[in-house]
This record gives C-alpha cells, structure tokens and sequence, in this order.
C-alpha cells in the first residue's frame, strides 16, 4: 500500500495539457498564419503572443525551454524580416512552417537528453522530491517523445505540402491537427494509464 501511494504521489497530477498547449499556442498562431506573403505578420503575432502568455513567467525569473525557444526564435524572424529584401528571405517564405515545426521537433527531442520538456510542466503538481523517482521520469520522457515525434511528423507533412502543393490542404491542415489532437489526448490519458500499470 505504501509503494502504490508513493507511486502514484511521484507522478502526480497529469501534465496539464493547458500549460503545454500554451506554450505551443505561439508556434501554432504561426503554423496557421504563416504563408509566402504573410509570414512576416505570422512572427510578430507569434512574438507576440509567445511573451504574453509567458509574461507571469518572465516577471518571475521563470521560463520553460520552449518559451524561450518561441520568443527567440520568433524575434528573430522579426529581425529578418524587417533587415533583409524578399530576395534574401525567399527560403523562408518557402519553408517557415518546416523550418518551426521542425525547430519544436529538434527542442523536444534534444530536451530527452537531459530534462525533458514536459516535466517542466509536471513539477508544478509534483512534490519535489518525487522529481527524480523513476515513475516521474518515466511518464516524463514518454510525453516528451510523444509531442517530439507530433512535430517531426508535422515538419515531414508540411515539407510535402511545399513539394505537392495540389495536397496543401491535406499536408498542412488534416495531418498537422489529427497529429495535435493525438499528442493532447495522449497527454491526458497516458499518465493515469501507466500508474495503473505499475501500481
């Protein structure tokens, strides 16, 4: 009885899909708004709205590896947008939407290395000294895979919009959404599951 109640303790409450989703709200406003003649807005509204939610965060000293990520990435794109011609930037009004998605990819993926990005989430739920308990580990290091494989697959779907632009629709709005909708439900559902497992 004891072992199951510091298991479930050590994963605590589900990652909240709230948290995550804010912090992909910024790379989403871009991966919807952005196109050969838009991207340019696409940055700024994604700049923008990658300080506002992490306003609180900065105040207090605070930010998580994708916030930071978002605000520098998106910043600068600004920057390019506003210092070189349309000449200089046709790459990427061709490929923004492969080049953040799989930017996002290569974050949460790289985060496994060392401290997976979701966690980041989870220790506001979790007693500290659970952080380091396998259970807490291992859920952690699922879910970030998990949204690490949603964006690598995202970057492949909206490479192939750019190449069978007849398919656009399909690569850069159904594939990229059931992709999202899947790494979200999974988010909810999978830490529960597991802790039924082992306990």
């Amino acid at each position: 009885m004891a072992q199951q109640t510091a298991t479930r303790t050590a994963a605590g409450k589900r990652v909240s899909t709230g948290g995550v989703f804010l912090s992909f709200a910024p790379w989403i406003i871009f991966g919807v708004v952005a196109s050969p003649s838009t991207w340019k807005y696409a940055a700024l509204a994604a700049l923008v709205a990658a300080i506002a939610l992490s306003g609180q965060d900065l105040l207090h000293g605070k930010l998580r590896i994708l916030d930071i990520t978002g605000i520098v990435f998106f910043a600068v794109l600004c920057v390019l947008g506003l210092t070189l011609g349309r000449g200089q930037l046709l790459w990427v009004e061709t490929y923004a939407q492969v080049i953040s998605n799989g930017l996002v990819a290569v974050v949460a993926l790289g985060s496994l290395l060392r401290d997976p990005f979701t966690a980041q989430y989870a220790r506001e739920s979790t007693p500290r000294e659970f952080w380091d308990s396998p259970v807490f580990r291992h859920i952690n290091r699922v879910l970030t895979a998990v949204w690490g494989l949603a964006f690598a697959l995202m970057t492949v779907s909206t490479w192939l919009a750019v190449r069978f632009p007849s398919q656009d629709d399909w690569f850069n709005w159904v594939v990229p959404i059931a992709l999202l909708v899947w790494a979200v439900r999974f988010t909810e559902s999978y830490p529960e599951s597991y802790k039924a497992r082992v306990t």
